[in-house]
């Protein structure tokens, strides 16, 4: 598999390449009942779109931000705005797209840790493992492969908001790889149920062999 160039696009193949739960990292985690874990799975399967700002912080402390928009099951999108790099699934398969440098990297949604967030079969219940966070307000939950481990780790965190789908609002996630390097994902302005058509999704491939958007 061909390395991408960009490093930011690299921190966030980490980052999505494992699914996981987190609140503003600032928060403490919370301590969790045993069913929280399967509260966690009922609020992720609860959300039917979901729009909001992102904030993203690599291990060197770089910050880049832009917009998310999310459809289940499958549809993700991940927009830096300034057109050079672009995370996005198409309902099979996850794309990570460096308009730089004219690469684009392909993943099985269900191999990817954002499966736990896009595939209505996931699961968490049956690999997810709650993080104690010492708050009650927060829920975080950790993500990995353990036939995998030079994939790293992901955590998703989750704020206690009455409003959000399952009362549990998706605050973030960390990402850890093999190293021990870190990325940060932090959500805010968030919006659930509002329409977004399937176009949202659609890209275009920067390959020279490749003619046209993607759908």
């Amino acid at each position: 598999m061909t390395a991408l160039a960009s490093p930011i696009l690299r921190a966030m193949l980490i980052a999505l390449a494992l699914p996981a739960a987190t609140v503003p990292l600032t928060a403490i985690a919370a301590e969790t009942q045993p069913d929280e874990l399967a509260a966690v799975n009922r609020a992720i399967r609860s959300i039917t779109t979901l729009k909001a700002t992102f904030q993203q912080t690599d291990a060197n402390g770089g910050v880049q931000t832009g917009m998310l928009l999310l459809k289940r099951p499958g549809h993700v999108r991940f927009d830096y705005g300034k057109g050079d790099y672009l995370i996005v699934a198409d309902g099979k398969m996850l794309y990570l797209i460096d308009y730089a440098v004219n690469q684009v990297q392909p993943y099985p949604i269900r191999n990817s840790p954002l499966g736990a967030l896009l595939d209505p079969a996931g699961d968490l219940t049956r690999y997810g493992k709650l993080v104690p966070t010492g708050d009650p307000r927060t829920v975080s939950v950790e993500v990995h492969d353990s036939k995998h481990p030079e994939a790293g780790a992901l955590t998703l965190v989750f704020a206690r908001v009455a409003s959000a789908p399952g009362g549990l609002e998706l605050t973030g996630w960390l990402a850890k790889d093999a190293q021990g390097n870190r990325t940060v994902v932090r959500f805010s302005n968030s919006s659930y149920g509002i329409a977004i058509p399937d176009s949202a999704f659609a890209w275009r491939d920067p390959r020279p062999s490749q003619v046209g958007p993607r759908h």
